[in-house]
Formats: structure tokens, sequence, C-alpha cells
């Protein structure tokens, strides 16, 4: 029982730069794409002429270059903490069902895990655990995960069983 030192392993600091790469390229794609595509457009229809369709397309393709910078400048460096599993609560709601976890931090503020429509996580974590918040990964450690068949990749969220080390997903350790 405690938390995994492999939190410090490389492929984590990886996993990150990798997160923030990826969502820039995904922006800076639709951007391209959208530039392209309006180009064409004004092109081949008798609706609409360049350059008007290539501002239309610039200003688009702008717009989806401005998102992909702020997702990847949205990766927050939250600080990590430690916490207990104080509270479980299912809320019917009409037809979805939602599944919380509440967790208290050292100073008790509380800050929920939540899951609609699948009571995976709300099973994993019994009241009374302790867990290890970690900010850059913005995910949850158990602290006794000796008593468990599934364990959660802490960079991916990937659900293995407990006897697996690597996320056959993102490549990263599982902390355990």
């Amino acid at each position: 029982m405690a938390y995994s030192l492999k939190i410090h392993d490389p492929a984590f600091k990886q996993h990150i730069k990798n997160t923030k790469n990826y969502r820039y390229q995904f922006g800076f794609g639709l951007a391209i794409v959208a530039v392209a595509g309006f180009y064409l457009y004004g092109e081949t229809s008798s609706e609409m002429d360049n350059p008007e369709a290539l501002y239309i397309g610039l200003g688009i393709g702008g717009m989806f270059f401005l998102i992909g910078i702020y997702a990847m400048l949205s990766v927050k460096k939250t600080p990590s903490w430690d916490g207990e599993v104080v509270e479980k609560e299912i809320i019917e709601k009409g037809k979805s069902t939602d599944f919380v976890v509440y967790i208290a931090d050292q100073r008790n503020k509380k800050h929920e895990i939540r899951s609609e429509n699948d009571a995976t996580i709300y099973n994993y974590y019994k009241v009374g655990e302790k867990v290890r918040f970690h900010g850059e990964l913005q995910s949850y450690e158990k602290f006794d995960k000796s008593k468990d068949d599934i364990i959660f990749c802490n960079a991916c969220s990937f659900m293995h069983e407990i006897d697996e080390h690597i996320c056959r997903n993102c490549g990263c350790p599982l902390l355990k």
C-alpha cells in the first residue's frame, strides 16, 4: 500500500508534451482544411466566388488555429494534493444516471469525479480511501490498490487488469 514512485517516469512528461502537440496539430489541421475547402468551394461553386470564399475560409481557419493554440495552452500545471473519498452519490436524471464520487482535499475542499451511465469509477472508489490527485495529469491515484482487480492509467484513463504494468493505450506505466 503506497503511492507509486512510477509517477516520475519520463513517459508521463512525454505524454503531457504529446497531448499539447496533438491539440495544436488538430487545430492547425482544421484551419488548413477550412481554408482549402472554402477556396475550392469558391472555385467550383456558382453561389460564391474567390476571393470572398477564400476570405471566409481564412476567417474560419484562423478561428480553428486560435482554438488549437488555446487548447494547447490550457493543459494545466495544477499542483498535486492528497485527499480522501468522503461521499458517493447516484443521481437519477430522467433517462440518464450520474455516478458521483466526492473527494475532500487537505483543506476540506470537495472535488468530484462524475460519470454518466457508467458505474465503473463509482464502484472503484470506496468511502474512506486515501487518494492522491496528480495535477499535471489531472487524475487520481488510490493509496491502497491491494484489493483491486482493475487499475486506470493516470495518463489516459484507460482501464486495465491489475496485473498489467504498462498502459496498452498510451505506453505510460500503471501506478501501482
